[in-house]
């Protein structure tokens, strides 16, 4: 078998550059790099969170997004390349509704918490919605990326509800703005 990573430590990026798919290399604060940075923070929050929630479905779903992170990563890194995401934005919106379907319907906005596991999804959501920011950044994205990391972030936060339910922890609903001389 090949090893694909034989070393880790090349002191290739030492001259503030990054190394691509290709063999281009881009400076670190490169949109590109930034992007591919997002995603791989993104995936991060989402292995802390797999280390924090006993829930199998949870852990089944946020496996599979870690997945396709890492293709994504891919498309970013390479450019102009097909993806197929409409196929995982659709599977993102169904799992978003069937477990939105069981919750206590939003009055108002929430704040973020909800106990330890839905908090962490909070912070995934939150750079979830960086990562889609940093995408939009680059023009020769698939549009189809772009609206993966948009469905992404709606299950995020579906997903934070339901295991703040499934905890049994309580919701913080946001005050609103106090009116004027209040």
């Amino acid at each position: 078998m090949a090893y694909r990573i034989s070393r880790v430590t090349t002191r290739s990026g030492d001259d503030g550059t990054t190394g691509i798919a290709g063999g281009t290399r881009l400076p670190k604060d490169d949109p590109r790099i930034e992007a591919l940075g997002a995603v791989d923070e993104l995936n991060c929050q989402l292995g802390l969170l797999l280390s924090l929630t006993a829930d199998a479905e949870a852990c089944r779903r946020v496996e599979e997004v870690q997945q396709d992170l890492f293709d994504l990563g891919a498309v970013i890194a390479q450019g102009k390349l097909e993806w197929r995401g409409e196929e995982k934005s659709a599977r993102l919106e169904y799992w978003t509704e069937e477990l939105n379907a069981v919750l206590p319907p939003l009055e108002e906005f929430i704040l973020p918490g909800g106990g330890e596991e839905a908090a962490q999804c909070h912070v995934a959501r939150a750079v979830c919605r960086r990562a889609e920011r940093r995408a939009v950044a680059l023009n020769d994205l698939p549009e189809t990326a772009r609206v993966y990391l948009n469905r992404l972030s709606d299950l995020l936060f579906v997903l934070a509800r339901t295991l703040a339910e499934e905890k049994g922890e309580s919701e913080q609903s946001w005050r609103g703005v106090p009116p004027p001389g209040k």
